[in-house]
């Protein structure tokens, strides 16, 4: 009997989780103003910067409305400067006069009448004031207005088709954008867990059975949809605080860095989430483990005195070619790999160390013992 002697090894367990990518920053590129597209500054697809003019709409009616409403402004002004220049002199006059009224040099009459002119002189120099903020206030609204006319791009990234033609009428805040840019690097990732799953790996974290890694963050990496690893590692972002009724699962968004733009929006990946670190697994090969007619997995162990025991296993996970056991094993057991067909419970065996096959080179076929793997 070819056997292997189970000791502890420190492994970091992983979670394979189907997912999507999506762009780190969109913008819809859409008019603030109407009026007709003048010209298209980029190429469809091509790079842009933030800042970078993209369409221009034609400025001459927001031209000259701002024109119009300086214009508004500095009139507005010249008034406030007229009325201002008449109000020390009436001012003068309504103070003279009240000195006079006291000795009764001038009439009472004519005293009211020069205090009723200087109010009314004040009323204007406010009302002067008031039409200066009113056509100052016109006068920004005018030029924002202008300066809505060059459309600039508001983010960094690779612009998609243009909506759009020269000559096109655009509409102020219109539904349909007239062109799409969306930044690639870094990208997101939003795959789906299932709440099941998260409850095991939080329980195995409190019972001390798994550890954190030592950076504190969820390490990530990726699988191609032709299942080419991609090279670059990435990083749990979130995990979302609400789960789908429908799934019973809930969203993570993982960020990746992506400067040659090798995924892009949309595409199918498989994401390789590290739970954690099992400082003590214990592995057996798949071949040592075998089922009963009801798919319940047991192994064969030679104890001390050489004989052969049936042990009842519960299974993790697979790890490439070896079962991590979560009960049922113990270290320094040693499990019967090889001749598992000819043992009985209780019987006298004599056995040899596993010798496992060279990488690459599949191991001999087992048959399976009762009703065979489910």
């Amino acid at each position: 009997m070819a056997v292997v002697t189970v000791r502890s090894e420190r492994v970091v367990l992983t979670t394979e989780l189907p997912g999507r990518t999506s762009a780190y920053l969109v913008a819809e590129i859409r008019p603030q103003v109407n009026g007709l597209i003048q010209s298209r500054h980029f190429q469809e697809g091509a790079h842009v910067k933030a800042g970078d003019l993209l369409y221009q709409i034609d400025p001459t009616p927001y031209q000259a409305a701002y024109n119009q409403a300086k214009a508004a402004l500095a009139a507005a002004e010249a008034d406030l400067v007229t009325a201002e220049a008449n109000l020390p002199a009436l001012r003068a006059r309504a103070e003279r006069l009240k000195e006079l009224v006291g000795v009764h040099a001038v009439g009472q009459q004519e005293y009211d009448d020069a205090v009723a002119a200087f109010r009314q002189a004040e009323a204007i120099v406010g009302a002067r004031r008031a039409a200066i903020e009113t056509a100052r206030a016109a006068m920004e609204t005018a030029r924002v207005n202008l300066s809505y006319t060059p459309i600039k791009a508001p983010i960094s990234g690779r612009i998609g088709k243009s909506e759009i033609t020269v000559g096109a009428l655009a509409s102020a805040y219109q539904q349909k954008p007239l062109a799409v840019i969306q930044q690639l690097d870094p990208i997101y990732v939003d795959v789906t867990q299932a709440t099941a799953e998260i409850l095991n790996l939080r329980r195995r974290l409190e019972t001390g059975r798994l550890k954190l890694h030592a950076s504190g963050q969820t390490r990530v990496r990726l699988l191609l949809e032709d299942g080419t690893p991609y090279p670059l590692a990435g990083a749990l972002q979130f995990r979302d605080v609400t789960v789908d009724p429908t799934t019973g699962s809930v969203s993570l968004r993982m960020v990746f860095p992506n400067p040659q733009e090798v995924l892009l929006p949309g595409m199918f990946v498989r994401a390789i989430v590290e739970e954690g670190i099992n400082e003590h697994a214990l592995l057996v090969p798949q071949q040592s483990v075998s089922y009963d007619p009801k798919g319940n997995p047991f192994a064969w162990i030679v104890n001390k005195e050489n004989k052969v025991e049936r042990r009842p296993l519960e299974l993790d996970r697979a790890i490439g070619d070896k079962w991590l056991v979560s009960k049922g094993i113990a270290e320094e057991d040693r499990v019967i790999v090889e001749g598992v067909q000819k043992v009985r419970p209780g019987a006298q065996v004599r056995v040899t160390p596993f010798a496992a096959p060279p990488k690459g080179q599949a191991a001999p076929p087992q048959k399976a013992v009762g009703g065979g793997r489910v």
